[in-house]
């Protein structure tokens, strides 16, 4: 916890709004995605999503292949907990909903369903797009799965599988992915493994976002290597979130962003 706090104040220091930003493509991103205040009808839908997973108190038997909880000692969770205590905030999910929106991508990965919140903004965001969502756990997976079959979100494949026997299982030469979200298993290693795998699937305008940068000293070196990755050019830290660009004919730059 120390840890964080020490590492948010430094973020918030060298963060910045759309007025330090002379890059016209982030710019763009800031004031048309990320500084957006105007209602969407599918706020509504991601709200009620969480109501109804917040009001279930059904336990489950979670299956834990990624760096562990902070929060959890046993394996055996409430679904209402893991909802108000694991799962993506409301603001983070209508960012994301908003990101996705504002890309339109039609091919979108997501490393880590957890129940399914994120699932949701992701599915909600571009309702032509196919969105294959990759969970360990068996019941954590169905768990989401019924919730997803509930709010309609048909858009949505959901594949039970350790992350790493997926990524080398599937034929990704012939995959490009627009849009990936990787909240799976924050540690060093995996996050490199998956980054390196996956950078095979990219396109000019592919959009990668990783959750949980600064939740450790190792994410925060993963993400410096991510950073100098010669493919890489155009980063931003939002500090829960670290966005990944691939664009080539941009100049390499990173961006502190307050979102």
């Amino acid at each position: 916890m120390l840890f964080q706090i020490k590492s948010y104040l430094k973020f918030l220091w060298n963060s910045k709004n759309e007025h330090g930003v002379h890059s016209p493509f982030v710019f763009s991103l800031l004031t048309k995605c990320f500084y957006d205040k105007k209602p969407k009808r599918e706020y509504l839908i991601l709200k009620n999503y969480r109501k109804s997973l917040l009001e279930n108190k059904n336990f489950i038997e979670v299956t834990d292949f990624g760096a562990g909880s902070k929060v959890f000692k046993s394996n055996r969770r409430q679904i209402s907990k893991i909802a108000s205590t694991a799962g993506i905030s409301p603001k983070r999910a209508e960012l994301l909903f908003r990101v996705t929106n504002y890309f339109q991508p039609k091919n979108i990965l997501e490393i880590g369903t957890s129940l399914g919140l994120a699932t949701a903004a992701l599915a909600l965001g571009n309702t032509d797009a196919k969105v294959i969502t990759i969970e360990g756990c068996p019941n954590t997976a169905n768990t989401a799965q019924n919730q997803l079959d509930k709010f309609d979100c048909k858009n949505v494949e959901n594949i039970i599988s350790e992350f790493e026997s997926f990524l080398i299982s599937e034929n990704l030469n012939s995959k490009s992915y627009d849009l990936i979200y990787f909240d799976g298993n924050h540690s060093k290693k995996a996050t490199l493994t998956y980054f390196e795998i996956l950078l095979q699937t990219i396109n000019n305008d592919s959009v990668w976002i990783f959750d949980d940068i600064h939740w450790s000293p190792e994410m925060e070196e993963a993400w410096e290597i991510i950073k100098n990755y010669p493919k890489v050019k155009v980063t931003i830290d939002t500090f829960q979130w670290g966005f990944v660009f691939f664009r080539y004919e941009q100049e390499k730059e990173h961006f502190v962003i307050r979102a």
